[in-house]
């Protein structure tokens, strides 16, 4: 089952260490079938340059394996309340990188300090509360605090993105360590750093949906 996700899931699992968004086995990575309701997801505990295709777990929502003899990374409930909450979500990428979890340290949120922010749909991506790594107490935290964000910090932790495919999930998880950083520098100047106001971000908001290559109608 799913032959090219699975491969896609090991190739951005490779990507989470060479891009320096996670370490060691942190982090997890997922695919969601929404015809199905199956979610791939990467396994527990395996380095992500020693992953096959083959250990990727297919599972259904409520944590029940489908397909897959390893064990399913230790966060596929937060994975699973992603879907459940973002229904337009088909990818989760759940990072350790540094800025965002040196901010979620502090129990900071993602502020504006730069208007790449805005790539997560909101005017600042808010942190949840501290929960142990792996229960359903982080999955509903993560939700509650996540709102219409598609991403999430995830205090003492690190942080969570979804996107419409795992190509647009793991760029949101990558803008969102570039904002942690500036914000991050700018704090460390001991000058209060300039936050872009709520109204502005929104113009950006708007301004994101026609980015790129758009098609329009002839």
């Amino acid at each position: 089952m799913y032959e090219k996700e699975k491969i896609e899931i090991v190739e951005y699992g490779k990507k989470l260490i060479t891009d320096r968004l996670t370490t060691g086995t942190s982090g997890n990575i997922s695919i969601y079938d929404p015809e199905k309701k199956l979610m791939l997801i990467s396994p527990s505990g395996i380095g992500y340059f020693d992953t096959k295709p083959e250990d990727i777990v297919v599972m259904d929502l409520d944590g029940n394996v489908v397909e897959g003899d390893k064990k399913p990374s230790s966060e596929h409930g937060l994975h699973a309340a992603m879907y459940k909450s973002k229904p337009k979500a088909r990818a989760t990428v759940h990072t350790h990188s540094m800025y965002c979890t040196v901010l979620s340290v502090l129990g900071e949120p993602i502020r504006a300090a730069h208007y790449v922010v805005a790539d997560a749909g909101v005017t600042c991506v808010p942190c949840a509360k501290y929960e142990t790594y792996g229960t359903m107490e982080l999955a509903n935290a993560a939700v509650k605090a996540m709102g219409e964000s598609d991403a999430v910090l995830l205090a003492n932790h690190g942080m969570v993105a979804v996107g419409k495919s795992l190509k647009s999930a793991y760029g949101l998880a990558a803008g969102m360590e570039y904002c942690a950083e500036v914000y991050y520098r700018a704090l460390c100047t001991n000058k209060t750093p300039n936050i872009l106001s709520d109204d502005e971000m929104r113009k950006v908001i708007e301004k994101f949906k026609g980015y790129g290559q758009v098609k329009t109608k002839a």
